[in-house]
């Protein structure tokens, strides 16, 4: 049965079978079962197509009353782990799979859920990350480990206190609640024994930035090959995953990509993980689409293997390492298990001693948010030009030349109708001026390929990593109201001045860790958009020299009339 929705993201068509949606616009769903994460509708201009299920809310009427519940559709609802992924429209849920993974199988062989992985000795007792600690952690250069953290304790909770005196928020599902950092603020997140990772945060000329890795590496993805299984029942796409600093392959696809990906939100709160490239409801296999899901990839790779936080994430390791099934199983599962994500990952955070004012730290980040707005808004507004710019090249364009050059072919035949007076070489020449504009339509249809759609795969990564940003800022936002809170009681005299110090100190921890990201965010746009438009202009200037080139070639054969 149909329903009526709202869209809560925007959503632009990249094919036929798909209609655009704008925010907050009035949409009708056909039927409610969602497809592979998409639902069939017509929006308010009265196109039919597909969209995304987890970018509208269905709304429905309860029965008994006159009460409107907008809840969002079945195939965005969130699973058991919900609680530590912001509310962005690429956001995939590891709970989402089973009908939104294009290559699902209920993992198959990947991680069969019923086969048991010995991990060794089980009397030894678990460390941090499911790790036994008598057993080698990593074998990368760029994970630190250590067995008892040399960092300041971030917590001030003696063990008879249940809890902190400072109100939580009513909200439960805003995003300061749902990743813990309300808990590891008001201290509510006790210290563990051991911390078998950390990562530093260091003071430089423009304030607080992650310290770089010291081994840093690059990662490539080639090669996407079809492949099947099951005696060609199931197919999907695999591609060629190679380490710089191991040099050898591994060969994964989407979905492993996808778990990845889960695992990181999962796990940094406080870091903008760049989306996924986005799944398609039909033509998954069409050579087009792969070679767009592969130039996307990379840029998510490059991204990865750049932040000096991520690069260094044990399960990304494993990610781009292992190659063994049984080692896989094994690793996947004691990344799952991992301790330290959401609140427990900011005990992992060590942060430098300089004194920060919390005033000048709110208004830092008052300021980056509003240069984040505004840089969203121009991707926005750069990503509609070159998608309407593409379709010109690809239809405009390329008619407009083509008329063009039939007009001038049907001057030449006209000219050919008189012998007499005509002139073979003349009329060559204007036939031939015919067929370079036509030339040149093909030419224009082409171009997007290696200039228009590269710079629509950047600004597609900086939308998604824009986009993490207002839940992340909640973050710090949440934090600083706790502080006031808290200072305002112990003025009071409601709460020890050693506790409110406790949550003073935490919310730097966070605040620290929220501009070391900022600091990364700007450092790496400067990096990518100079490499995006040296790139476009190159790609343009020898566009057009090729273009001018075919001009002079036929301005030519007029020399010798």
């Amino acid at each position: 049965m149909s329903a009526k929705a709202k869209a809560i993201y925007t959503f632009l068509s990249e094919n036929k079978e798909e209609i655009s949606i704008q925010e907050n616009e009035e949409l009708i769903i056909f039927d409610e079962n969602s497809v592979d994460g998409w639902f069939q509708g017509e929006n308010s201009r009265g196109e039919r197509g597909l969209f995304p299920a987890s970018y509208v809310e269905i709304i429905r009427t309860r029965s008994n009353s006159n009460v409107t519940d907008c809840s969002i559709s079945p195939a965005g609802s969130l699973g058991n782990d919900s609680s530590y992924f912001p509310s962005t429209p690429n956001t995939t849920l590891h709970s989402q799979q089973s009908y939104y993974d294009d290559d699902d199988d209920d993992w198959d062989d990947w991680d069969d859920r019923s086969t048991v992985v010995d991990d060794g000795d089980h009397t030894r007792s678990p460390g941090a990350n499911g790790h036994a600690h008598q057993s080698p952690l990593s074998n990368n250069p760029n994970v630190h480990f250590r067995s008892k953290p040399h960092m300041e304790r971030q917590d001030s909770i003696s063990s008879s206190r249940k809890g902190s005196m400072v109100g939580r928020n009513l909200n439960r599902f805003s995003s300061f609640v749902r990743s813990g950092v309300e808990a590891f603020v008001l201290g509510d997140v006790p210290m563990m024994a051991k911390i078998a990772e950390s990562y530093t945060i260091e003071m430089g000329p423009l304030g607080p930035r992650w310290k770089e890795s010291p081994q840093p590496f690059s990662c490539s993805i080639e090669d996407p090959t079809k492949q099947t299984k099951f005696k060609g029942i199931k197919t999907y796409i695999s591609y060629r995953v190679t380490p710089s600093h191991t040099a050898h392959p591994v060969y994964r696809r989407y979905k492993h990509f996808d778990w990845l990906y889960n695992r990181l939100l999962h796990k940094f709160t406080v870091i903008s993980v760049p989306h996924l490239p986005e799944k398609q409801a039909t033509g998954r296999f069409e050579e087009d689409f792969i070679e767009k899901r592969k130039r996307r990839l990379i840029l998510w790779m490059n991204h990865m293997t750049s932040h000096p936080v991520l690069s260094q994430y044990e399960g990304f390791e494993h990610f781009l390492m292992c190659a063994d099934d049984k080692q896989w199983k094994l690793g996947k599962r004691r990344a799952e298990k991992d301790e330290m994500v959401g609140a427990h990952f900011m005990l992992t955070l060590q942060i430098p001693n300089e004194h920060q004012d919390l005033q000048d730290v709110e208004e830092r980040i008052d300021s980056f948010k509003s240069f984040a707005k505004k840089m969203d808004d121009s991707v926005m507004q750069l990503t509609h030009v070159a998608s309407e710019l593409v379709r010109k090249h690809l239809g405009g364009f390329r008619k407009e030349f083509q008329r063009l050059g039939n007009a001038f072919q049907s001057v030449s035949q006209a000219f050919m109708l008189d012998p007499p007076h005509s002139s073979e070489t003349f009329n060559n020449a204007i036939s031939h001026t015919g067929r370079t504009y036509e030339n040149i339509g093909e030419m224009f249809a082409e171009q997007p390929k290696y200039d228009l759609f590269h710079m629509l795969d950047k600004l597609s990564l900086y939308q998604g990593l824009l986009a993490n940003f207002p839940d992340i800022i909640h973050l710090q936002k949440g934090a600083f109201a706790k502080v006031k809170e808290s200072q305002r009681m112990s003025d009071e005299g409601k709460m020890d001045q050693n506790e409110a110090d406790g949550i003073r100190k935490r919310c730097r921890t966070v605040g620290f860790a929220l501009q070391a990201e900022m600091s990364h965010f700007h450092q790496q746009r400067e990096v990518d958009f100079k490499d995006m438009m040296q790139a476009y202009l190159r790609e343009q200037i020898a566009f057009y020299q090729r273009v001018v080139q075919q001009l002079e070639r036929t301005l030519r054969m007029y020399d010798c009339l």
